[in-house]
């Protein structure tokens, strides 16, 4: 069963910028160590410190072999650092969702 993990973002408002170049490094990061990376995105119009995340895993063993490629990774970790350094996201939550299937016959 597919699972995806949604992160939700509470970004500093002033630092939208830095979480941008942070979220557009992720995006051949998590394809290299095995996540299918649905994408990030940044507020657009209405709030301004909301950002969010969809990554998605064929399993949630996918998702442990994932996060230890991640925590092996080079760019990975300079990334994690990065954000730390700039301080660009107050709060990150995940929540896992599973797609709703069609009712059998």
């Amino acid at each position: 069963m597919t699972v995806t993990c949604a992160i939700r973002y509470v970004l500093d408002p002033f630092k939208r910028h830095a979480f941008e170049t942070y979220a557009r490094n992720w995006l051949t990061i998590i394809p290299a160590c095995g996540g299918d990376l649905i994408g990030y995105f940044m507020p657009h119009e209405g709030t301004n410190n909301i950002a969010h995340a969809l990554i998605s895993f064929d399993s949630l063993a996918a998702y442990e072999a994932y996060r230890a490629r991640l925590k092996a990774d080079p760019a990975a970790m300079a990334n994690f650092r990065y954000a730390e350094e700039q301080r660009c996201i107050l709060v990150e939550e995940r929540t896992w969702l599973r797609p709703v299937e069609p009712a059998s016959a």
